[in-house]
Protein backbone atom coordinates (compact mmCIF):
# COMPACT_ATOMS: atom_id res chain seq x y z
CA UNK A 1 0.00 0.00 0.00
CA UNK A 2 1.55 3.27 -1.06
CA UNK A 3 1.74 6.10 1.88
CA UNK A 4 -0.80 8.13 0.27
CA UNK A 5 -3.20 5.58 0.61
CA UNK A 6 -2.96 4.81 4.21
CA UNK A 7 -3.09 8.74 4.67
CA UNK A 8 -6.02 8.82 3.01
CA UNK A 9 -7.35 5.35 4.59
CA UNK A 10 -6.91 7.40 8.40
CA UNK A 11 -8.59 10.57 7.28
CA UNK A 12 -11.72 8.78 5.53
CA UNK A 13 -11.87 6.58 8.57
CA UNK A 14 -11.66 9.92 11.05
CA UNK A 15 -14.67 10.87 9.45
CA UNK A 16 -16.49 7.78 10.56
CA UNK A 17 -15.37 7.83 14.16
CA UNK A 18 -17.66 8.50 16.92
CA UNK A 19 -14.66 8.19 19.88
CA UNK A 20 -13.13 11.35 19.69
CA UNK A 21 -9.88 10.30 21.17
CA UNK A 22 -9.21 7.43 18.32
CA UNK A 23 -11.12 10.50 16.21
CA UNK A 24 -8.06 12.45 16.73
CA UNK A 25 -5.56 9.37 15.99
CA UNK A 26 -6.59 8.68 12.70
CA UNK A 27 -6.29 12.88 12.17
CA UNK A 28 -2.77 12.70 13.62
CA UNK A 29 -1.66 10.29 10.86
CA UNK A 30 -3.64 11.79 8.24
CA UNK A 31 -4.07 15.60 8.82
CA UNK A 32 -1.48 18.37 9.23
CA UNK A 33 -1.62 20.25 12.27
CA UNK A 34 -2.34 23.54 10.13
CA UNK A 35 -4.84 22.11 7.35
CA UNK A 36 -7.72 23.70 5.62
CA UNK A 37 -10.65 21.86 5.32
CA UNK A 38 -13.51 23.52 3.03
CA UNK A 39 -16.52 22.57 1.72
CA UNK A 40 -20.04 23.85 0.10
CA UNK A 41 -20.89 24.29 4.28
CA UNK A 42 -17.76 24.74 6.17
CA UNK A 43 -14.13 26.20 5.96
CA UNK A 44 -12.43 24.83 8.91
CA UNK A 45 -8.41 25.76 10.32
CA UNK A 46 -6.78 23.25 11.79
CA UNK A 47 -6.65 19.54 13.06
CA UNK A 48 -8.15 20.22 16.55
CA UNK A 49 -11.34 22.23 15.08
CA UNK A 50 -11.63 19.26 12.08
CA UNK A 51 -11.52 16.74 14.76
CA UNK A 52 -14.46 18.90 16.27
CA UNK A 53 -16.36 19.39 13.21
CA UNK A 54 -16.39 15.82 12.25
CA UNK A 55 -18.22 15.22 15.73
CA UNK A 56 -20.51 17.51 14.80
CA UNK A 57 -21.01 16.22 11.51
CA UNK A 58 -21.89 12.38 13.58
CA UNK A 59 -24.23 13.72 15.66
CA UNK A 60 -25.83 15.27 13.07
CA UNK A 61 -26.10 12.61 10.70
CA UNK A 62 -26.03 9.22 13.88
CA UNK A 63 -25.19 6.17 13.13
CA UNK A 64 -23.77 7.15 9.55
CA UNK A 65 -20.38 6.89 7.95
CA UNK A 66 -18.29 7.55 5.02
CA UNK A 67 -17.26 5.40 2.49
CA UNK A 68 -14.73 5.27 -0.64
CA UNK A 69 -16.10 5.06 -3.84
CA UNK A 70 -12.90 5.41 -5.55
CA UNK A 71 -9.45 4.99 -5.30
CA UNK A 72 -7.01 7.90 -4.93
CA UNK A 73 -5.54 9.89 -7.69
CA UNK A 74 -2.40 11.40 -7.11
CA UNK A 75 0.20 13.65 -9.05
CA UNK A 76 2.54 16.32 -7.85
CA UNK A 77 1.37 16.36 -4.02
CA UNK A 78 -2.67 17.17 -5.51
CA UNK A 79 -4.98 13.74 -5.22
CA UNK A 80 -8.64 13.63 -5.76
CA UNK A 81 -11.07 10.70 -4.74
CA UNK A 82 -15.00 10.17 -4.13
CA UNK A 83 -17.15 9.53 -1.44
CA UNK A 84 -20.31 9.08 -0.01
CA UNK A 85 -21.98 9.19 3.32
CA UNK A 86 -24.26 6.16 3.92
CA UNK A 87 -26.67 5.23 6.52
CA UNK A 88 -26.52 2.16 8.27
CA UNK A 89 -28.69 0.17 6.09
CA UNK A 90 -26.23 1.50 3.14
CA UNK A 91 -28.44 4.25 2.03
CA UNK A 92 -26.94 6.91 -0.01
CA UNK A 93 -27.21 10.82 2.24
CA UNK A 94 -24.63 12.12 -0.45
CA UNK A 95 -21.91 11.42 -2.27
CA UNK A 96 -18.86 14.49 -3.56
CA UNK A 97 -15.17 14.62 -4.61
CA UNK A 98 -12.66 16.14 -2.48
CA UNK A 99 -9.44 17.48 -4.11
CA UNK A 100 -6.23 17.82 -1.72
CA UNK A 101 -2.94 18.56 -1.45
CA UNK A 102 0.03 16.86 0.49
CA UNK A 103 2.31 18.27 2.51
CA UNK A 104 5.84 17.45 2.58
CA UNK A 105 5.31 15.09 5.97
CA UNK A 106 2.55 13.26 3.64
CA UNK A 107 -0.23 14.36 5.16
CA UNK A 108 -2.61 15.98 3.91
CA UNK A 109 -2.99 19.67 4.52
CA UNK A 110 -5.82 20.89 2.58
CA UNK A 111 -8.93 18.98 1.63
CA UNK A 112 -11.55 20.82 -0.82
CA UNK A 113 -14.89 19.19 -1.54
CA UNK A 114 -17.60 19.58 -3.39
CA UNK A 115 -21.52 17.89 -2.62
CA UNK A 116 -22.77 15.38 -5.59
CA UNK A 117 -21.95 15.25 -9.38
CA UNK A 118 -20.82 18.32 -10.92
CA UNK A 119 -23.12 21.03 -12.70
CA UNK A 120 -25.26 20.19 -16.04
CA UNK A 121 -23.78 21.99 -19.22
CA UNK A 122 -25.65 25.72 -19.50
CA UNK A 123 -27.79 25.38 -23.17
CA UNK A 124 -25.93 29.18 -23.50
CA UNK A 125 -22.37 28.12 -23.53
CA UNK A 126 -20.89 27.71 -27.30
CA UNK A 127 -22.01 24.03 -29.03
CA UNK A 128 -18.08 23.81 -30.02
CA UNK A 129 -17.07 23.88 -26.23
CA UNK A 130 -18.72 21.63 -25.26
CA UNK A 131 -20.02 17.76 -25.58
Amino acid sequence: MAEIEKVLLAYVAAWSETNEKKRRALLEIGWAEDGIYVDPMAEIAGREALVQHIGGILQRFAGSRIILTSGVDEHHGKIRFTWARVEPDGGKLRGGIDFGEVGEDGRLMRITGFFGSPVAIPSSWPENLVR
